[in-house]
Parts: C-alpha cells; structure tokens; sequence
C-alpha cells in the first residue's frame, strides 16, 4: 500500500490528462489549493473535477475489489473517505463551483462518456 500514489496516477490522474489533451480541452489546472484536493479545476469557468479510484473511495462497481485482510479497518478507511468526498463536494458547491466526479471503471471503459459529462459541466460544444 505505501507505493499507492495519491496523485499522478496512471489509472486515473494521467489517463485524464491524455484524453483532455487529446479532446482539446483547455484551461484545465492540476491540484488547485480548494477544499477536497480536487484532481483537476478550471478556474474560469469554476468547475472542479475528481478521478476517484474504484477500491479507495467504495466504488460497488462489481471489480471484486473487496479486501480479504484486515477487513474491518479496510471499511472503515474506505468509509472515512466516502465521507471527505461528500463533504468536500458540499463545500465546493456551497462556494459556488461545479463538482464532477469521474469512475476509474468509468474512465477506463467508457471515456467518451467521461468526456461528453465534462464537455456538459464546462458548457462546450458535444
């Protein structure tokens, strides 16, 4: 676990970043000082973007990504972020931004669907 990096994720983070290059969108910053650390912020037009890994934040997307281990301190990690994510999306809005929140499983499988929600969040062109 301690070689699990919390940014520049090659799942997540960086997949990110190559589909927005290659759709040409711009005006995107990277870990931008807000509440919550969000992964990705387009200041002008306040809209803030988080690629939350599928085992981390308690996705129950069907991956089996249950821990076998340890089991009761795994979900009580795993609530303890469900919670920050909630609250950071709470205070975010309260201060006027737009939250998206993208799947890793998402990302990975679907990214045109990944891309069309940002494009409505950013009002762009489809």
């Amino acid at each position: 676990m301690s070689r699990v990096r919390s940014s520049g994720n090659a799942t997540t983070e960086l997949r990110l970043v190559a589909l927005l290059r290659s759709a040409g969108i711009t005006g995107w910053r990277r870990h931008y000082p807000l509440p919550g650390k969000p992964d990705f912020t387009f200041p002008a037009r306040r809209v803030v973007v988080f690629v939350d890994g599928c085992f981390w934040h308690g996705h129950k997307c069907g991956r089996k990504l249950r821990p076998n281990t340890n089991i009761e301190a795994w979900q009580a990690k795993i609530e303890a972020t469900r919670r920050r994510d909630r609250r950071a999306t709470r205070e975010l809005r309260t201060e006027g931004w737009s939250v998206v929140r993208i799947w890793e499983c998402v990302l990975t499988k679907r990214p045109n669907q990944c891309l069309n929600r940002l494009r409505r969040a950013l009002e762009l062109p489809m």
